[in-house]
């Protein structure tokens, strides 16, 4: 009988620490992106601090309330702001602020329309493509001071216009002829721009996706509603959105093209330098606080709507929290009839 040595069994392992993948990256992000933010802060938040604090100041000489000339900068507070919207500065700001939105309003529907055709164009595969993208682009590259200058030139009273259309009209007096040659001038110059982000775009749909379209009968109009429109729609509000925000801060093409004083195309950033080039610095400051705001509004609310919310859907597919349950449930709802269209269009959309 032999006698048997008990086995002594190995203590477990605890458990390796699982380490995330982006465990200590934030350190090192915030690092790597500290001297960028420390730029921007000093090239964008410092001068927007120093226009807010002008904005509540009045420079130059005036009399107190006891007749007695005050010279230097006065705290007044928020009179900058309310004398804005008073007697004949009210009526000029509202001016202003209506030609603003009518440039940009108009200006971009028309820049949308011209750059996605340009940019179906640039897209065909035809002989001498090349040339046809370089002319196009041609105006975007032109400086905007040099391209109101030769518009200028193009709308005298003996230019090239009034050749055109047989007949004498004063583009740089007021009226709606003044309007009218800065939305040429300025569609002309920026169109392809929209039409190089969408070009860009239209490159990186798959050919099957057409050929696929064109097998199902489908005619041009609906393979470019269904099929370009939605996958090109991220490259085009990008564009859209920079047009908008350039336009809302227009003040060169007009400025040169037709002229300073001018009711007819004075926009918000042509008031607040005429404040400025009258050492106004403190009406001047708040004009430009106002359409800074402005812009600022309309760039949230273009991307509320379309919603690019970017920053909220990154939060609500956090996995763990309530935000991110809510997520995965609303798109398990509507991810349903769509799988239901799908499986109705495979199996019976041969027959049509």
């Amino acid at each position: 009988m032999t006698a048997t040595t008990p086995v002594l069994e190995r203590p477990a392992k605890e458990p390796k620490k699982q380490q995330r993948f982006n465990e200590g990256t934030g350190r090192l992000a915030a690092i790597l992106l500290s001297p960028t933010l420390l730029v921007l802060g000093v090239v964008v938040l410092f001068p927007i601090m120093s226009a807010l604090r002008e904005s509540l100041f009045t420079s130059g000489q005036h009399l107190d309330a006891n007749g007695f000339i005050v010279k230097g900068s006065t705290f007044v507070g928020l009179d900058n702001y309310t004398a804005i919207f008073k007697g004949d500065t009210g009526h000029r700001f509202w001016n202003a602020f209506y030609n603003t939105t009518f440039f940009t309003v108009v200006c971009i529907v028309l820049e949308t329309v011209l750059g996605v055709a340009m940019a179906l164009i640039m897209h065909k595969a035809f002989k001498g493509r090349g040339i046809v993208r370089a002319s196009i682009l041609v105006p975007w590259a032109i400086p905007t001071v040099i391209s109101a200058l030769l518009w200028k030139w193009i709308f005298q009273a003996d230019g090239i216009a009034n050749t055109l259309i047989g007949t004498q009209i004063l583009w740089s007096t007021e009226g709606w002829q003044s309007k009218l040659s800065v939305v040429i001038a300025d569609t002309w110059k920026t169109a392809p721009f929209i039409g190089l982000l969408v070009l860009a775009g239209l490159q990186t749909i798959p050919a099957e996706v057409y050929e696929a379209a064109k097998v199902d009968g489908a005619t041009a109009w609906k393979t470019f509603t269904r099929i370009t429109l939605p996958l090109v729609k991220p490259a085009l509000l990008v564009a859209v959105l920079f047009r908008i925000l350039d336009t809302l801060r227009i003040f060169d093409l007009p400025f040169v093209l037709v002229g300073a004083h001018k009711d007819s195309v004075e926009t918000l950033s042509m008031l607040a330098y005429d404040e400025a080039f009258n050492t106004r610095y403190g009406p001047a400051a708040a004009y430009a606080t106002v359409l800074f705001v402005y812009v600022a509004v309309v760039a949230y609310l273009f991307v509320k709507i379309l919603g690019a919310d970017v920053i909220g859907e990154a939060r609500a597919k956090k996995p763990g929290g309530g935000n991110g349950k809510r997520w995965r449930k609303k798109n398990a709802v509507q991810a349903a009839p769509n799988t239901a269209v799908g499986a109705v269009a495979s199996s019976g959309g041969g027959g049509q």
